[in-house]
């Protein structure tokens, strides 16, 4: 019992754990789909989509497996840098398993 307690304690709790998800960049009004920022059947470039939502006042949020996931820190000059592209975000997922704090970001070819 005392080694597990010990193990608990140096390991900590899994759901804290620094992850890896493949997604895209997106932002929270837009969210898995750009199509309502294309009037008739213009494409919008999803990269510059999302970047006139964030200056409009919308929060930048991260799609993996048709999941929007909130970001946690806003800031992080990586996030508007990829913003629309596909990458692997690393970091922390919350305790309401809807949002993020993250610590990386690698853009996916």
């Amino acid at each position: 019992m005392k080694a597990l307690l010990v193990l608990f304690l140096v390991v900590g709790p899994v759901s804290g754990a620094s992850r890896t998800w493949t997604g895209q960049i997106t932002d929270s009004m837009c969210g898995t789909n750009h199509a309502a920022m294309s009037p008739g059947a213009k494409t919008v470039n999803a990269h510059d989509c999302t970047l006139a939502c964030a200056k409009a006042g919308s929060k930048y949020a991260f799609v993996s497996n048709g999941k929007v996931f909130r970001i946690a820190n806003q800031s992080l000059a990586d996030i508007a840098k990829q913003a629309g592209m596909t990458v692997a975000l690393t970091g922390d997922l919350g305790a309401d398993g809807q949002t993020i704090t993250v610590s990386g970001i690698v853009p996916k070819k």
